[in-house]
């Protein structure tokens, strides 16, 4: 390997860095919320706020975060984020109010939307092998992946040894490592010519994401409910008045003519979709582990890690198999198996099924990410260079509305199914979730409490598995969209002589 290959590979490293911290953020709080609360003593509002508010304003932000990384450099970005990370981190570890941690946990939020687009089209930048750039990406999206499944991990050893703080404190020297390393190893990429900066284009895009986003969270905790809709239906609203500005503008800050490619708008939608049923099924099936099997937290997660494997392996597989195979048949047959995946789910039961969930989960686990792995490639080439940080912005921004959704929709119906099947007389708290019918039956006699506790997990097992269902559907029908979208995008391009939707150059017709 030269100089230049191995600098890359050391660069792709401090890229890696924010993203597996992002993703163990993602997981940790959960674990920490209990001792934080009995510190701080938050209303149940404000605890609602801390947990919300750092995906809000990571969602809101990251269309302007990306484009504005192509008009000053995604570098700089990077590292003006990487600071605001470390610093709102130290602020998070020591408040003293729950207003003060709100505020940390929302600055968290303005620096993860800064490093999450800025890490991903600096990969377009640095890689420009095909190839090389596609093993990149997968080891870019393991880092999602494995820090998602250390977050549990992590965040319970640090609980049992020091306070509550230090879940936010491990965030400090990681940010330090790559303020550090990034001004040698990162390069420096920027649109060269971005055109004028439109504020009110930047306002109606927090503007139109962030209700959108709270009324899917709302949706998720409280169902059906004016609320919910009213602030969706604002968003969309607002969205609408966005695009036609865009299309108005000379400069627009989001350039719109992207999803006229096939490659990039069904990328798009696929990379959605798929984590919309990965993020619902990871709602609800620690939640089985736990108040329907028996186990511990760490327990809990330490099953989990097989489903982090198959993600890493999925991954890899991806850039592997490229090589062989056209990547709309491997994109499709990702989502297929994840599709199986679900399909066993279906299996589990109350006193049994860990296997079947391992299985089921690990099929998931790998065909997701391998199709995620190609279609985050195919979404930062079909941009062109000088917009890579914008094309990286809506996949993520893609990728924050999915697990939102999956959340909301999936456990939703789980949710339905349960309370369909705990009776009326067990108490609204009972009927409203698992760990409410734990509580309510540990005040009952032990007849009584036995038969609560066996009419609930059995209530929340055929909720998972109705939600199982949906969710085999759901990536089924985006496989087979996928292939057939993509197929099409790479047959048209073939006839106009251009590039394939796989980055390869395509033959002319003859």
């Amino acid at each position: 390997m030269t100089k230049a290959g191995r600098r890359d590979w050391l660069a792709l490293a401090v890229l890696v860095l924010p993203v597996l911290l992002i993703s163990v953020d993602m997981t940790v709080l959960g674990f920490a919320l209990p001792y934080l609360s009995e510190d701080l003593g938050p209303s149940g509002a404000e605890q609602l706020w801390i947990v919300d508010i750092y995906s809000f304003v990571l969602a809101g932000l990251l269309v302007l975060m990306g484009t504005l990384g192509d008009r000053i450099g995604r570098r700089k970005l990077l590292l003006a984020g990487a600071a605001a990370f470390g610093a709102a981190s130290v602020l998070a570890a020591f408040a003293s109010s729950p207003g003060m941690l709100i505020a940390a946990r929302a600055l968290l939020g303005v620096g993860g939307a800064t490093l999450m687009p800025s890490t991903l089209s600096l990969i377009r930048s640095i890689f420009a092998d095909p190839a090389q750039r596609r093993l990149a990406i997968a080891v870019w999206g393991s880092g999602f992946s494995g820090g998602m499944a250390l977050g549990p991990v992590i965040g319970g050893w640090l609980l049992e040894h020091f306070w509550w703080g230090s879940v936010f404190l491990i965030n400090v020297p990681v940010m330090l490592v790559l303020l550090v390393a990034g001004p040698f190893l990162l390069p420096e990429a920027r649109d060269p010519s971005p055109g004028r900066f439109d504020p009110l284009s930047a306002l109606l895009s927090l503007a139109a994401i962030l209700p959108i986003v709270y009324g899917i969270k709302r949706f998720a905790e409280y169902g059906a409910e004016p609320l919910a809709a009213l602030s969706a239906l604002a968003g969309i609203a607002l969205g609408v008045v966005f695009v036609r500005r865009q299309r108005a503008l000379p400069d627009p800050m989001l350039d719109l003519s992207l999803f006229r490619d096939r490659a990039f708008s069904a990328s798009v939608l696929t990379n959605m979709l798929g984590v919309f049923a990965l993020v619902g099924l990871l709602f609800l099936v620690p939640q089985y582990l736990q108040l329907v099997l028996g186990m511990r937290p760490m327990t809990a997660a330490l099953w989990l890690l097989p489903t982090t494997a198959a993600g890493v392996a999925g991954s890899f597989a991806a850039a592997r198999l490229s090589r062989r195979f056209p990547v709309p048949w491997l994109i499709g047959g990702g989502l297929l198996v994840a599709a199986v995946g679900f399909a066993v789910l279906v299996t589990i039961g109350v006193d049994s099924g860990l296997a079947m969930l391992v299985t089921g989960m690990a099929l998931v686990g790998f065909g997701v990410p391998l199709s995620e792995t190609l279609t985050n490639d195919l979404i930062i080439t079909a941009a062109p260079p000088e917009r890579a940080g914008a094309a990286s912005a809506i996949s993520e921004t893609g990728f924050e509305l999915g697990g939102a959704l999956g959340t909301a929709v999936l456990g939703s119906v789980a949710t339905a199914v349960y309370r369909a099947g705990v009776p009326a007389e067990a108490g609204e708290a009972a009927r409203e979730t698992l760990g409410g019918a734990v509580a309510t039956a540990a005040q009952l006699p032990p007849e009584q409490s036995a038969a609560l506790l066996a009419s609930a997990k059995e209530a929340f097992v055929q909720g998972v598995q109705v939600s199982a269902v949906v969710g085999a559907a759901l990536l089924a029908y985006t496989g087979v969209q996928a292939l057939v979208l993509l197929r099409r995008g790479r047959e048209r391009v073939e006839d106009g002589g251009e590039t394939l939707s796989d980055g390869s150059p395509a033959a002319p017709r003859r």
